[in-house]
Formats: structure tokens, sequence, C-alpha cells
């Protein structure tokens, strides 16, 4: 029988990180207005790697040391985290120093909001193939 890891495999992890992503960017939405707000996100790509790495066994992740023990000490990101997302360079400054493209921020709305549902669309899809192997349909 396999396992939810086997199933499910990094998309889990990619959903976490899109529903965080998607996070930001309604808050860099929401703040569009507010004077010295710089605009924050994570890069998907590069965390989703970084934990593929992982859950591969790797000891060295993207030339950063392995700190899965609560022991490790961390040496920081360079693709932003949960805690710690980038900030994102404004193609214009503003006068007031917002760094907020209400359009762009908007368009990775969208983007990411799509590709949230294509990645729930797809563990969906496993979960059915699985129940139908076990009806044995």
């Amino acid at each position: 029988m396999p396992s939810m890891d086997d199933v499910v495999g990094i998309h889990e992890y990619a959903l976490k990180v899109r529903a965080k992503r998607t996070e930001l960017i309604a808050a860099n939405i929401a703040n569009s207005d507010t004077p010295n707000y710089k605009a924050r996100d994570i890069d998907f790509r590069a965390m989703l790697a970084d934990e593929q790495r992982r859950l591969d066994g790797s000891k060295v992740s993207a030339g950063r040391l392995d700190t899965r023990d609560a022991r490790h000490i961390g040496v920081g990101s360079t693709q932003g985290s949960f805690e710690d997302p980038l900030y994102r360079n404004p193609y214009q400054d503003s006068i007031d120093g917002n760094s907020v493209d209400t359009q762009l921020e908007k368009g990775k709305f969208m983007e990411n909001s799509i590709q949230y549902q294509a990645t729930v669309n797809f563990i969906s899809d496993r979960f059915s193939g699985m129940t139908k192997a076990l009806k044995g349909q």
C-alpha cells in the first residue's frame, strides 16, 4: 500500500507555498496605498526545488547547509521563505516609498490562483485514481 507521500508527493508542499504566496500578494494589493510599504513575495520554484532536494535526502541544497535538525545553524535564504519573504523590486519608484504595482500584483494573484487550483485538481485526481484502484474499477 503506498503512503500518502507516494500518492501526493511534493504537491502537498506546493499547496502550502501557493497559499502563503496568495496571502503575500493579497497583502501587497491591500497595502497599495500605504506609504513606505514594500511588496513581498516568495520564489515558488526555488522553494519547491529545495523541498524536493530535502525529500530526496540531499545533504546540501542549492549551496546551503542541511538545517533540518533543530541543533543546526541556519545560514539564510536566497529565495524567501514562509517566515522571511523577499521584497519585490519596483519597476518604477514611487514618491511615497511604496513598491506595490497594483496591476502586476493582480496579475500575479490570478496566475497563482490558477496554479493553486491546478495543484488541487491534480491531488484530487490522484485520490480518485487511488479510490478506483482500491475498489477494483
